[in-house]
């Protein structure tokens, strides 16, 4: 279990250093987990440790947001005069984030269609 958890902080840290060093403006963790992405599409299965660590990190997740929610009662006093910049950019990117996941869906839908009718199956 320990080599797996291992493997994700090095993808983790590759992401952060090619980021960094290129001057990339994106998240490293992200980068991070593309490449572990790839790493798993190569391989063509999940190995059943990775799942296990992924399933237990998944069930504490909600302690994420224990950062998240001190920061906003740290800046209340802020939030309350901006909130109406706040409150449209929320809506935004939502909104946007939906679309681009809906897209995304059906681009998949069509490209899993038509792998299907080209394997016969």
């Amino acid at each position: 279990m320990l080599h797996i958890l291992l493997l994700l902080l090095v993808c983790q840290l590759v992401g952060e250093v090619v980021v960094r060093a290129a001057g990339i403006p994106f998240p490293g963790p992200v980068l991070g987990t593309m490449l572990l992405l790839l790493l798993l599409v190569l391989r063509r299965d999940i190995p059943a440790r990775l799942e296990r660590l992924a399933d237990g990190i998944l069930s504490h997740l909600s302690l994420l947001f224990v950062p998240a929610g001190v920061g906003v009662m740290l800046h209340l006093a802020r939030i309350q005069t901006e909130w109406l910049p706040l409150l449209i950019s929320l809506v935004v990117s939502t909104t946007l984030t939906l679309a681009v996941t809906a897209l995304v869906f059906l681009g998949a839908m069509r490209w899993l269609r038509l792998h299907d009718t080209e394997s016969g199956t």
